[in-house]
């Protein structure tokens, strides 16, 4: 038994649970005469549902295989090696149940090591090896495919990505060695730290053809026979492999240099693994990878026993599993078909929506508004939008003109939603405002159509008062931007029924969006959150601690952006708006900053100006402000804030506005950007002891998100 091997059995024991990845070896006479092949493919034996990932046995299952083909080709029984996955799966990576169970430093490095020692003999075999990234491929699943001689990829492969740093994590099966040696150093950054860092966004098979992980691209359909067709030809001589050259000058400096300062832009130093990867990325530059993998199983190890992956571990099981099991839904049969849709209201938001609707459900929809002059820019919008995606690539010219053609205004409501299935209303945030439109809406629509909301902080429950039919009117909270922001809080009022609140639920699942059940409770989750949140910062603000000192205070947390920059976001007029009815409905806990208001009153759409490039207080803000005299440190700031949040968070759970702490982290990562490697917000307040210190007792009895001693 190889040293490798004995490592994998011994880690197979801290993964009792493990299901298998086989590595599954077939022989085949490569077209052309180029030979006998080596096929292995990795294969968990589920359907293609449940990914094929590397725990120990899965390696060990793959060192084997190697074993066998690696005395084939000593014996010059085979001309070259393949490896693919099973339909749609190419491979996902390491198996992250297993991973997050690891207690000492000294096992997270036995994983490390095992998967280096397996997969980089493929790049050792005395014959060609070849990856064939015929479906989803992680991670890991990537990397093994980096030791290989060369790889082809599929057009239909959905996703393909090194998400590691977005969990906590580097990539450490070769990934941050290898990928900058292949595409360079700006390029592998780019799939290593930015996509990442940008909500773990996914390739697709042509942009990794595209910046030359793959070698060369096929259509899903036949990809197999098509690859190694290709195989044939390579390994015959008629077709050499061109790939570019990588610039080992002081370009890779400054590649690495604007990584730093994108990782600064996106976390703020708070979390380490962006810097890591960066940091083997760096060194990578001398071409030694076995210096770069020993950096890697280093990282990998450390980054492990930190606290940060717990956290990312914790966020990403709440995204992947409790979002697509909304805590209270009703039961999905009560749902009712959505065949058309109706939009009351044509500014920004609306069109957002109409155009996010058009898409997912594929059915009609209709605008409509008080004049022509804004139906026309609504519907508008949405078709330059669709141009837009036409431009991208997203869509083709038929999917463009299909899509045109779904979106319509109108403005006459009788006749635009006398078949509406379901109508959404997104006009100015005022009660009298949205009851009119309610009241209008109701007499002409279908007794069957649901009657959404997109109010942010008002009660759907006084909104659907004086209807002849409450019990249809629900909540439908989008986040802004629209396309960009995945949750919808959905709100159940006093009477809504449960086939109206299933609708909606089937509704936000073609929509692709995070549904979370919600009280009808002001603000509901995210706007209460960070309305107590801002409150507190302005409050300081207000109190005579200096702007950049109170912007400063929650910079350690490595948000997404600082709170007058989130403020600005938002719009002066609308934080104030919140803050106000917040005010109204818990007098004591919510302020209203008087100095925002003054803010909000001279129109002024926000508090810093950006001529130099780093944001400075505007002059003319600063001289509307009238402050006290009482100067916070950010340390001060900083626990001030945090304590109100967990406080909030408690009466919250109190008052049942959501079922579980857990869907108030759910709600704040998917509508509010709040990173993963915080792990939620009640996790971070239990580690900071804000919890203990606030409530008596932590959130989370199991002291999830935890780090290991």
């Amino acid at each position: 038994m190889t040293t490798t091997q004995e490592l994998l059995k011994g880690a197979a024991e801290l993964f009792p649970d493990e299901v298998v990845t086989q590595a599954h070896v077939r022989h085949i006479d490569l077209p052309a005469g180029a030979g006998r092949f080596a096929l292995i493919t990795l294969d968990n034996g589920l359907d293609h549902t449940k990914p094929t990932t590397f725990g120990p046995q899965s390696l060990a299952s793959l060192d084997a295989a190697i074993d066998q083909v690696e005395g084939e080709a000593s014996r010059a029984e085979i001309k070259g090696v393949g490896i693919t996955g099973k339909p749609f799966i190419f491979a996902v990576g390491a198996d992250l149940k297993g991973v997050e169970v690891l207690k000492r430093r000294e096992d997270a490095l036995v994983i490390g090591r095992g998967g280096h020692d397996v997969f980089k003999r493929l790049s050792q075999l005395a014959v060609p090896t070849f990856a064939y990234y015929n479906g989803a491929a992680m991670g890991g699943g990537v990397e093994v495919g980096l030791h290989c001689t060369y790889r082809t990829v599929s057009q239909a492969v959905p996703a393909f990505s090194l998400p590691e740093v977005f969990l906590g994590l580097v990539p450490g099966w070769g990934g941050c060695a290898l990928l900058p040696n292949l595409i360079g150093p700006e390029a592998a950054i780019k799939v290593i730290v930015e996509n990442s860092l940008s909500q773990n966004r996914q390739l697709k098979g042509a942009q990794v053809f595209e910046l030359g992980i793959a070698d060369a691209i096929f259509e899903g359909a036949d990809f197999l026979e098509q690859s190694l067709h290709w195989t044939a030809a390579v390994i015959n001589g008629d077709l050499a492999v061109d790939r570019r050259d990588v610039a080992r000058d002081q370009s890779w400096d400054q590649a690495v240099a604007a990584g730093r300062a994108l990782a600064d832009s996106k976390v703020h130093g708070a979390a380490p693994a962006a810097y890591r990867a960066l940091d083997i990325i760096a060194a990578a530059k001398d071409g030694d990878l076995r210096a770069g993998f020993d950096a890697e199983d280093e990282a990998l190890a450390d980054l492990i026993m930190g606290g940060e992956l717990r956290s990312g571990l914790y966020a990403f099981n709440l995204v992947q599993k409790r979002a697509k099991r909304p805590a209270g839904a009703p039961d999905k049969s009560l749902a009712r078909p959505v065949t058309k849709v109706g939009v009351v209201g044509a500014g920004l938001m609306a069109s957002q929506l109409a155009l996010l609707f058009a898409r997912r459900l594929q059915v009609p929809v209709v605008l409509t508004d008080i004049d022509q002059e804004r139906v026309d820019k609504g519907v508008g919008y949405v078709h330059e939008e669709i141009d837009k995606l036409h431009l991208k690539g997203r869509v083709n010219q038929d999917q463009s003109n299909r899509l045109k053609a779904l979106v319509t205004g109108s403005l006459d409501k009788a006749a635009a939603f006398a078949d509406a299935d379901f109508v959404i209303e997104a006009v100015f945030e005022e009660m009298g405002v949205k009851q009119k439109v309610f009241a209008e809406v109701e007499a002409v629509v279908p007794e069957h159509a649901i009657l959404a909301t997109n109010t942010s902080s008002l009660s759907v429950t006084e909104m659907a008062a004086q209807l002849r039919h409450p019990e249809r009117v629900v909540g439908f909270h989008f986040f802004n931007p629209v396309a960009v922001l995945p949750l919808l809080e959905i709100v159940r009022a006093e009477r809504t029924d449960d086939a109206s609140l299933a609708t909606a639920f089937a509704v936000a699942k073609k929509l692709k969006k995070t549904a979370v059940l919600v009280k009808d409770a002001p603000a509901f989750v995210v706007n209460r959150v960070l309305t107590r949140f801002m409150g507190e910062v302005l409050g300081a603000i207000d109190e005579g601690t200096p702007v950049d000192v109170a912007d400063r205070a929650l910079a350690p947390l490595g948000l997404p952006m600082s709170p007058i920059v989130l403020l600005e976001l938002v719009g002066p007029a609308v934080a104030h708006h919140v803050a106000g009815t917040l005010q109204a409905a818990f007098p004591g806990r919510f302020g209203v900053s008087e100095n925002l208001g003054r803010v909000v009153a001279a129109g002024k759409r926000g508090l810093y100006r950006y001529g130099s490039g780093a944001p400075e207080l505007d002059p003319e803000v600063a001289a509307l402000f009238e402050t006290g005299d009482t100067v916070l440190t950010e340390e001060q700031v900083r626990d001030r804030a945090l304590d109100a949040i967990a406080e909030e968070i408690d009466l919250m759970l109190a008052e049942g506005v959501v079922a579980e702490a857990q869907d108030v982290d759910l709600c704040l990562i998917t509508g509010a950007g709040w990173p993963f490697h915080l792990g939620g917000i009640t996790p971070y307040l239990d580690r900071a002891g804000v919890s203990e210190r606030v409530r008596g007792r932590t959130f989370h009895a199991s002291g999830v998100a935890s780090v290991p001693q």
